[in-house]
């Protein structure tokens, strides 16, 4: 019997809905205190989870959410970047 490979699950920071975590962006808070978005999944740091709706962004951005989650201010340009890669 092949072993079904459980799919890791996030829960979007913004919308509390749960997703795959290849569904998600991930916003790093990096030890050096750099915020940067993640695309690799693997870096180094503390992390938060966006579904990939625009919803999603523009709720976190109002809110502030990832300034909370991170524990630091988030710039403009991460949320540009993350609109931007929604298409």
């Amino acid at each position: 019997m092949a072993q079904v490979k459980k799919v890791p699950i996030r829960r979007c920071l913004a919308t509390n809905q749960p997703f795959p975590k290849k569904e998600m962006f991930r916003i790093v808070r990096t030890p050096d205190g750099a915020v940067i978005i993640d695309d690799t999944g693997k870096a180094n740091g503390r992390g938060a989870y966006l579904s990939k709706t625009k919803e999603a962004i523009m709720i976190a951005k109002s809110k502030k959410l990832l300034d909370k989650q991170l524990e630091v201010a988030v710039g403009e340009e991460i949320y540009d970047e993350l609109l931007k890669k929604l298409g």
